[in-house]
């Protein structure tokens, strides 16, 4: 309360204050949710300070109103609204009394995307909401992971990545696929250049450097395989768990018992599976690939949670939507088992009443890790060699908002509370 008695004793004095604002709104009245993310990402990247209203609105921004802004605004299509003083009083004064808080946004965080040299015969929702919201990012791949290069950025895509070195447990189905060989031919020789016996080892150790990239402070965000397809290798460090197809040697019939859970980071007591012939990692994912679904797509949708602004800023952040339940969608990895999540880890997103977890979150070390289930927001069930999505459809998608709320998530700083 003391800083809105202040406020409002400044514009008593002196009849205004400071300048006009801009808010860009995120209820259902916003043109294009997914572009006003992206405007967001640009004013930061020009030094400018942004205020996220959380659960103010669906998470507007509050901005400082520059001609530049607005033309911009206007290109992207982005709804905005002017806020004259008496008006951004209100809304510090709904705030105040209300869930809901600000966080400041103060700088673009450098963004990479984990995703392999060459076209891929699926594609990766981030990307497309990256592209589309028009945020600038860096590819990067095992070299560049293995070399150091990660501690150059803020914050950290993985999508449909396979660190068991299991190559997505497409085996069965495409094993004779030109792309599969392909990948295959391509992956175990960069192991071999790097001095590692089997690119399973090789995937393992990547899944470590990732690991440690958290623990220093980095922000790692996931979707689909590679949620527990990083958990399980880490666990598996110095396992076998690669079946002769892919490294050309058995697994070891130890494997399960050998699995090291306290290395892992979202994940504990799950069975993993190994045969080469089946569509699946582990039990951790809910409901299974490999097994037929109970539900269409109609009838598939997951709840967000909603948290307190004011004292659980993190995950209140990682949710803000316009809606509190969004439409489900399928993936290799579709959800979480709630049976195989630590204890330590935030839900953010279930399904109400089942075993299925949708949205996590944790921290580790200095940084944090955020895990969604399922491949693609907006294409319940994204086959291999779909076209790929077109956000133009989708511009108001409660989906693909939950991976942008993520980009700027690094650039907040929690403003303090004044008593």
């Amino acid at each position: 309360m003391m800083r809105l008695k202040q406020l409002l004793g400044i514009f008593l004095l002196t009849g205004t204050l400071f300048s006009q604002k801009i808010l860009i709104p995120m209820d259902e009245t916003q043109t294009d949710h997914l572009k006003a993310y992206g405007v967001a990402f640009w004013v930061l990247e020009r030094d400018i300070d942004i205020e996220w209203l959380l659960n103010y609105r669906g998470g507007s921004f509050l901005i400082d109103n520059y001609a530049d802004i607005v033309r911009e605004l206007r290109l992207r299509d982005v709804k905005f609204e002017t806020a004259p003083p008496g008006a951004e009083l209100n809304i510090y004064a709904t705030i105040e009394s209300n869930n809901m808080d600000i966080v400041l946004l103060e700088k673009a965080p450098k963004v990479a995307v984990y995703s392999p040299p060459g076209k891929q015969p699926w594609d990766d929702a981030v990307t497309l909401a990256l592209e589309y919201a028009e945020v600038e990012y860096d590819v990067i791949w095992d070299a560049e992971v293995l070399d150091g290069k990660l501690s150059d950025y803020d914050w950290l895509h993985l999508h449909h990545e396979d660190f068991t070195g299991q190559y997505g447990k497409f085996y069965r189905n495409y094993r004779n696929a030109a792309w599969y060989r392909k990948q295959q031919s391509e992956y175990e020789a960069f192991a071999t250049l790097r001095g590692y016996p089997s690119v399973s080892e090789e995937k393992k150790a990547v899944a470590r450097r990732i690991r440690d990239y958290v623990l220093n402070g980095g922000f790692v965000f996931a979707m689909c395989s590679a949620t527990d397809a990083l958990d399980i290798a880490l666990s598996a460090e110095g396992v076998d768990i690669a079946a002769t197809p892919y490294d050309h040697d058995p697994v070891d019939p130890q494997a399960q018992s050998k699995l090291a859970f306290g290395k892992t980071m979202a994940f504990e007591n799950y069975q993993i599976i190994t045969d080469p012939m089946v569509y699946e990692y582990s039990n951790i994912d809910e409901p299974p690939s490999d097994r037929p679904r109970t539900r269409g797509a109609e009838a598939d949708y997951f709840t967000l949670f909603e948290f307190s602004a004011k004292w659980d800023p993190v995950p209140t952040m990682l949710t803000q939507n316009h809606v509190g339940v969004i439409k489900g969608f399928m993936g290799q990895t579709t959800g979480f088992r709630r049976s195989t999540i630590k204890k330590h880890v935030v839900v953010m997103g279930d399904v109400p009443g089942q075993e299925q977890v949708k949205y996590i979150h944790g921290a580790l070390g200095k940084g944090t890790f955020t895990f969604l289930g399922g491949h693609d927001p907006e294409d319940y069930q994204h086959f291999v060699g779909d076209p790929p999505t077109q956000l133009s459809l989708h511009r108001n998608s409660p989906g693909y908002r939950l991976i942008l709320n993520n980009i700027l998530f690094p650039a907040a700083k929690k403003k303090e509370r004044k008593t």
